[in-house]
């Protein structure tokens, strides 16, 4: 008997951990989207983001904002507490008393999986904020959403606050992860302001396409293979039939809504503008991603296309609806992330009989809250401390040059060029 419990406790230890390396993956998947959608001049210090942003999320979530998450005894609902670095990992003994409280997988593999989802969080912030961001008050920024500002709110519903307490429902993140992202990136967009040109005087949108589609859409698809962790390891479990059977319907929903996503967001421009649109095709599919994380698990392969499809319906007309209020989001990360993340959670009582939308709504107005304005508080901060946008010059010649100091594209751009 001891002998199966080790082996369970094996077996589901190293499928969170590769379902934590796949949604690692994703930081992959969004440098490719994100260096494709922005001009070829903003290339380098886009990068320079994602890399950075991983890497502090790694660091700030090891040495506070895991023991915020998941404190083990917290002091009351609301608030759990503070503590810092993470402690050690299970023993044999207590993997083999058996009962319903002996750990069925490592306590690291659940830090290294819950990681990566801040990480993602952190990610939706640096698409929106795109092509006229001071690199370093983004990457001060990152420090506290990663260690606080995202850390609390996870707690709330995911370590066993207020939220979950109160039957709020969100499997994967729709809300936890992605809107809490696209409430960080709504309050940075509005007070760094819309690019230069953007848009005319008579309000028309100027469109400023990406340098790189192929590039963008490889890393469309590196994001819909990486969700697959994100969803498929939120089970937590494989080691039994049961719980191999959830994990296969997980992943067979969350490939669905994402090819609902894109079928329906290319239907909807066909009947608004008569043509294909490869970056609504992209968001599409993002978004029936985002919509199903919520609930992967109780709806039918056919709702969870059908769920994927309004999500890539609704990003079309959010991507529209901002930029005639001209809240400018270079990658269309709010409406991605922010808007369909409220869709997916409120589709969620639809199928899962536990679930009240009640609940849901007050899930959402909390973490939308917390985090749009703890997010402003930072980055006002930020802009009167150090600024937080670069000057018209810079912007005009690109971020790679007056961040980064180099041109991710040398030999087809130049540093005046209004690529």
């Amino acid at each position: 008997m001891e002998d199966l419990l080790q082996l369970s406790y094996a077996l589901d230890t190293f499928y969170f951990l590769m379902s934590g390396v796949l949604v690692m993956w994703m930081a992959a998947g969004f440098s490719m989207l994100e260096a494709g959608m922005v001009r070829a001049k903003n290339t380098a210090e886009i990068l320079t983001k994602n890399i950075s942003l991983f890497a502090i999320a790694c660091i700030m979530y090891m040495l506070v904002g895991y023991n915020i998450m998941y404190p083990g005894e917290s002091v009351s609902e609301l608030w759990p507490g503070i503590s810092f670095l993470i402690g050690g990992d299970n023993d044999v003994a207590a993997v083999t008393a058996g009962g319903d409280d002996a750990p069925y997988y490592s306590g690291m593999s659940d830090f290294f999986f819950q990681v990566v989802f801040v990480a993602t969080a952190m990610s939706i912030v640096s698409g929106a904020v795109a092509e006229r961001m001071k690199l370093w008050a983004f990457l001060l920024f990152a420090v506290v959403f990663t260690a606080f500002i995202y850390p609390l709110q996870g707690f709330w519903k995911w370590g066993g606050g207020f939220l979950d307490v109160r039957g709020f429902s969100d499997f994967a993140g729709s809300g936890v992860v992605h809107m809490c992202g696209a409430a960080a990136a709504l309050a940075g967009v509005l007070l760094l302001g819309s690019r230069k040109g953007k848009y005319g005087p008579d309000g028309s949108v100027r469109p400023m396409p990406g340098a790189n589609m192929p590039l963008a859409t490889l890393g469309a698809f590196i994001l819909w293979m990486g969700w697959f962790g994100f969803n498929g390891g939120s089970e937590l479990k494989v080691s039994n039939v049961e719980e191999a059977n959830a994990v296969a319907l997980i992943f067979v929903n969350t490939n669905l809504a994402a090819a609902g996503g894109v079928v329906a967001a290319l239907l909807t421009v066909r009947l608004l503008w008569g043509k294909a649109d490869l970056t609504m095709a992209i968001n599409g599919a993002l978004a029936g991603l985002v919509t199903i994380t919520a609930e992967p698990l109780t709806p039918t392969p056919l709702q969870a296309t059908g769920f994927g499809a309004l999500g890539g319906i609704l990003v079309v007309f959010s991507i529209i609806a901002l930029d005639r209020i001209r809240i400018d989001d270079p990658v269309g990360a709010i409406s991605v992330h922010g808007v369909v993340g409220i869709l997916g959670l409120l589709l969620v009582p639809v199928t899962n009989g536990d679930a009240n939308f009640q609940a849901q709504l007050i899930g959402i107005g909390v973490i939308f809250a917390w985090t749009f304005f703890a997010s402003v508080f930072v980055w006002a901060l930020l802009k009167g401390i150090m600024g937080i946008r670069v000057s018209e010059e810079e912007e005009y010649n690109g971020v790679d040059v007056a961040e980064c100091g180099l041109e991710a594209y040398p030999e087809f751009t130049s540093s005046g060029s209004g690529s």
